[in-house]
């Protein structure tokens, strides 16, 4: 009889352990999911240094407003006199990634060949800004 019931012990807590072990990886499922984030990048260059085939856009532009970001990475650059290094401005949320979409497909984006920045050239003031940015996917969860 006692071992019966050392039996049935053993089972109710090897059968609890493995009930709480699932609801603690249930709640960690859902609370670290694949983000993804967008690293919008700006720094201004010489009115002569933009290539001839590149559109330029006035930092007023309805298109550019509507990119998360993208006005304050174009602040900041002028601001910060950012001659030498990229001004960068990072967006971390669900659908962060879309901001590299609308930069490069509603935008007259430059793909640059090895003398001139990839990006959009974007006229601020009297200034020539260059804005690019990239996406990456950050995944949380651990691969099994």
């Amino acid at each position: 009889m006692i071992r019966g019931k050392d039996m049935a012990i053993t089972l109710l807590a090897v059968g609890t352990a493995a009930v709480a072990g699932y609801v603690l990886h249930t709640e960690q499922s859902e609370t670290y999911t694949s983000r993804s984030k967008a690293d919008l990048g700006a720094r201004l260059i010489r009115s002569e240094d933009v290539p001839a085939d590149a559109v330029v856009v006035d930092a007023s532009a309805q298109r550019l407003g509507e990119i998360p970001g993208a006005r304050r990475a174009l602040d900041r650059a002028v601001r910060n006199g950012a001659r030498n290094e990229w001004e960068h401005i990072t967006i971390e949320r669900d659908g962060a990634w879309s901001v590299v979409d609308r930069i490069r497909e509603s935008l007259p984006y430059y793909d640059g060949d090895d003398n001139a920045y990839n990006g959009v050239y974007v006229r601020y003031n009297d200034r020539i800004v260059v804005l690019d940015a990239i996406g990456w996917a950050r995944l949380e969860d651990p691969i099994q």
